[in-house]
């Protein structure tokens, strides 16, 4: 697959357009989502206690799809996998946005995302990808848009975990298109951020956790496509909400629950309710991923064996720091009903 570079923008530019977009969409979102009653209330599926406003995260997916546009026009040649990509994120953020004003059965969401991700393969295949490469863009794009929807429930987590993410892999991808959508990411997160830290004033709503999912498997499918080594050190930076949702919704459904419903079982949810405060878990998260990158970036050039072995070693750790917290949880709770 081939990549251009940032459209003739400079990266002051480039990062300056979508930080200003999004803090701008973001205002314009509250304002909207106040008058129109768009709130979140308190609830037992619900880690927050007040009513919040949902639905800020139309401000990142408009300023991400100004940057993809931007790109396209700018293109000497036609590049399928952009518009792909525009179409997918524009179908991901749709059914969300619908979702946020009228809740719509997780069936049709979960069509919709299908969608999305078929367009996003086809896109890879148009732009020269080999069959692997499309199957991955099929399977990451449905994955991460949902597990970035399931762990979307305390104030920053997943506006924070996107923008860690793709600052990994602009670092590790160091240029071309997929580093430049990553940066457009992270500078899109950090002009949500202010605005749901240290508490929120506004929730990314099912229109901003959906279109960060996929706008992550952009990128990622991006890196791989471009030949940046073995695409499984890719996994490392995502390992924190990978392990927490698929360990969750085993257990879940290993105990026969309804698990495509939302509830408040994830290790992160847990840990939140155990400490009283959004901020520590959602630093504790930056920490473990922060640490994921690092290690991405020193297996850049090692052997596949050793990667292997490391993203291994890695996901075990996590897993049993995931049983952990949920063990340790657990215990608190019996001793309160003692």
């Amino acid at each position: 697959m081939q990549w251009s570079d940032g459209g003739g923008l400079s990266l002051p530019a480039w990062i300056g357009l979508h930080f200003l977009l999004a803090a701008a969409g973001t205002w314009a979102a509250r304002r909207y989502a106040l008058q129109r009653r768009l709130l979140d209330e308190p609830g037992e599926r619900r880690s927050h206690s007040i009513a919040t406003p949902r639905g800020g995260g139309i401000a990142i997916v408009l300023a991400l799809l100004v940057g993809i546009g931007w790109l396209v026009v700018r293109a000497s040649v036609l590049n399928p996998f952009l518009g792909a990509a525009a179409i997918g994120l524009m179908l991901v953020a749709g059914v969300g946005w619908i979702d946020d004003h009228r809740p719509l059965s997780p069936w049709s969401r979960l069509a919709v995302h299908a969608v999305a991700a078929t367009v996003l393969a086809l896109g890879v295949l148009a732009q020269g990808g080999d069959i692997a490469l499309v199957v991955a863009a099929f399977c990451i794009a449905l994955v991460l848009v949902n597990i970035w929807n399931f762990m979307d429930g305390i104030d920053g987590l997943a506006t924070s975990q996107a923008a860690l993410v793709a600052a990994g892999y602009a670092i590790y991808a160091g240029a071309g298109t997929a580093t430049w959508l990553a940066l457009g990411i992270v500078a899109a997160c950090a002009g949500f951020l202010p605005f749901n830290l240290p508490r929120a004033r506004i929730f990314l709503g099912d229109v901003g956790s959906g279109a960060l999912g996929f706008s992550l498997a952009v990128v990622l499918v991006g890196v791989a496509g471009h030949g940046h080594g073995p695409w499984l050190v890719l996994l490392m930076p995502l390992s924190a909400f990978l392990v927490d949702a698929a360990l969750t919704l085993a257990a879940r459904i290993l105990r026969r629950e309804r698990w495509w419903q939302p509830h408040v079982q994830h290790a992160y949810q847990h840990w939140a309710r155990q400490k009283g405060r959004h901020s520590v878990v959602t630093a504790a998260y930056a920490g473990w991923t922060l640490v994921a990158i690092a290690i991405m970036l020193l297996l850049r050039n090692a052997a596949v064996a050793m990667i292997i072995a490391v993203v291994f070693a890695w996901y075990l750790v996590g897993s049993i720091m995931w049983a952990r917290l949920r063990q340790g949880h657990r215990g608190i709770a019996r001793r309160g009903m003692e």
